[in-house]
């Protein structure tokens, strides 16, 4: 008898138990506008144009990085899909877009269902916290190019906009405040990193600063944003948005500012969570290296004038969201930390 696609590696009857283990998670992300159902060559979405009138599609694509040898490690599956929604709808957010649908791709070394449907159950779970449908996704076995216990995780989501409600950056001026939301830790940038800083530390050692092990504090999901912000654009004018990624502070609050303009943050206005003086500490980063490595606390930015500063944190706290004011637009670009401690410095 000859060889059969099995036994090279692939099993379709593992793959469409996969299908069968996620359709109720997938089911429970479902809005008014998809039409169809899970396992159609394309997922179809059907725009309400009476909401949006006047639409502007955003898009945006990203995956998880090297914190999935974490999961891999602790064999924890269940969360890590999180992170690649929150990549994406945070993103798209920015620009004041309501995420419609997400879709994902995994590539696998070889097709375990129980795993694999853990990790899609967290990406359900990341679309119920955006609103934001699962409508589709593409699940690649590859033997002999993954190890047979590793996957890789991507995505992308759609989201739209009224264009006349579309959050650009342009009418930020000098003297605007910057609202900071704080992060959940690492979010999902930086590992690289955190990892060489910690390789030679087991992943199940407690540190007494986080309360917690190593492993739990380094694989918490990245906060999903989405609601929150969505139900404040109804009630304030936000002049711009930044989510805190690879580059975090230091270079992403910039992209978002007008010519000329740079910021000042005040590094005392909120509470680093304590992974982030750990790394610093047995890794003896820089602290330049750190703000421009992680988000250090803080996830997600508003930029507002200075008269609505009130307004918008009473709005956030309404909506359960706490708030930092962290700083300032100014004349000039770059970005200045500010410290009770040791004063002005600039690392820009």
């Amino acid at each position: 008898m000859g060889y059969s696609y099995r036994d090279a590696g692939v099993d379709i009857q593992a793959g469409n138990e996969v299908v069968e283990r996620i359709k109720p998670a997938v089911a429970r992300t479902l809005r008014p506008e998809v039409l169809g159902g899970l396992g159609g060559f394309g997922g179809l979405f059907k725009l309400d144009l009476a909401k949006y009138p006047n639409p502007v599609l955003v898009s945006g694509t990203d995956g998880v990085g090297t914190k999935l040898r974490l999961a891999f490690q602790m064999n924890k599956h269940d969360s890590i899909g999180q992170d690649a929604v929150a990549m994406c709808v945070n993103d798209i957010l920015v620009q004041g877009a309501e995420p419609l649908y997400f879709l994902d791709y995994l590539a696998v070394g070889k097709v375990e269902p129980k795993r694999l449907a853990e990790v899609i159950g967290g990406i359900a779970g990341g679309c119920e916290m955006a609103g934001c449908a699962l409508i589709g996704g593409e699940t690649a076995e590859m033997p002999g190019f993954y190890a047979e216990d590793e996957y890789d995780i991507a995505g992308f989501s759609v989201g739209v906009v009224n264009e006349d409600k579309l959050i650009d950056g342009s009418k930020i001026q000098a003297g605007d405040t910057l609202i900071g939301l704080p992060s959940s830790g690492l979010h999902s940038n930086g590992y690289s990193l955190a990892r060489k800083i910690f390789e030679s530390y087991s992943l199940d050692e407690e540190f007494p600063e986080l309360g917690e092990s190593l492993g739990e504090a380094l694989l918490r999901p990245t906060r999903i944003y989405v609601k929150s912000i969505l139900l404040l654009l109804s009630d304030a004018e936000i002049l711009g948005m930044a989510h805190i990624t690879g580059g975090g502070l230091t270079d992403n609050v910039p992209r978002i500012l007008p010519a000329g303009l740079g910021i000042r943050i005040n590094t005392s206005a909120w509470k680093r969570p304590p992974i982030f003086s750990l790394l610093q500490r047995l890794g003896d980063v820089a602290w330049s290296e750190m703000y421009r490595t992680f988000n250090m606390g803080i996830g997600y930015v508003l930029i507002v004038r200075s008269e609505a500063e009130g307004l918008v944190r009473q709005k956030l706290d309404e909506l359960g969201e706490k708030s930092f004011v962290i700083g300032s637009v100014v004349t000039g670009e770059g970005v200045a930390y500010e410290d009770g401690n040791t004063g002005i410095r600039s690392w820009e």
